[in-house]
């Protein structure tokens, strides 16, 4: 690579570092600072018509006693979480996925196939907590932010090689991609998910719900990924912790969030 292009891509990345850097709100009880490129109303807005959506796409579940469960679950956990403007709403899909979701505004999913992992109230909350979690932080908002900066950054990367041979403007291109990827998206995305764990946790524990059942939830949840053949992708390429490093970094929040305990 010629000096020229090699000062216009450490120009490229320090530019995409320093708007990273640059933090302009701080996330609930964690502290950490953030950027984020779109209003809370834009991304509420976002989450509204996606949810409508999905309700139109995905059956939703008649098991009543399942979407009771669901409901007494989710209104404690939304009565301690710090979501101003949210419009909370709980369904139940039809669906055999083990998985659940949060999305901007107090819009809640729960695959019917989680709760056999779940197991009893306490690991429900330890599930709905996590998800409300990532709404409260603004994950969403601020991967499509990160993104739209990744590309600003490969964009102007891109304008500085155009008088490289093409095969070398390939091969830098493609080297700023999985650079961006494995060295800011995924580990970006696993620290969300850890940031995640450790609000929910705080906010099942104000729900009255107590916060060392969340480690047995996510043993089990462990325990179902084994079986059904999950952890078979490098770490450095998850976009979620290892169990094992997971269940850890909860065993260490637990004093914390046993504070915040509040029978009921």
């Amino acid at each position: 690579m010629k000096l020229t292009s090699l000062r216009s891509f450490l120009f490229s990345c320090l530019f995409t570092s320093l708007l990273f850097c640059s933090g302009c709100q701080s996330v609930p009880i964690t502290g950490r600072s953030q950027m984020i490129l779109m209003s809370p109303q834009q991304e509420m807005q976002l989450g509204f018509s996606s949810f409508e959506q999905m309700k139109k796409e995905t059956p939703i579940s008649k098991d009543a006693n399942a979407n009771a469960l669901v409901q007494r679950v989710g209104r404690r956990i939304a009565a301690v979480a710090d979501l101003p403007g949210a419009q909370w709403e709980f369904v139940v899909f039809e669906s055999p996925q083990a998985n659940a979701f949060c999305l901007p505004g107090g819009k809640v999913g729960i695959y019917k196939g989680i709760l056999p992992i779940t197991k009893d109230e306490a690991g429900l909350a330890t599930v709905i907590g996590h998800e409300v979690a990532h709404a409260v932080a603004r994950h969403g908002a601020e991967r499509v932010s990160e993104g739209m900066l990744l590309e600003t950054g490969g964009k102007l990367l891109g304008s500085t090689v155009q008088s490289q041979d093409p095969r070398t403007q390939a091969l830098i291109m493609a080297a700023y991609g999985f650079g961006s990827q494995v060295g800011r998206t995924l580990p970006h995305s696993r620290s969300q998910e850890s940031e995640a764990d450790r609000i929910g946790l705080i906010y099942m524990a104000r729900a009255g719900y107590q916060p060392d059942a969340a480690v047995d939830f996510w043993r089990r949840f462990a325990a179902y990924g084994q079986q059904n053949g999950a952890g078979n992708t490098p770490w450095f390429l998850s976009t979620h912790p290892l169990s094992e490093t997971r269940i850890q970094q909860i065993q260490g929040w637990l004093p914390e969030a046993r504070l915040q305990f509040r029978a009921q």
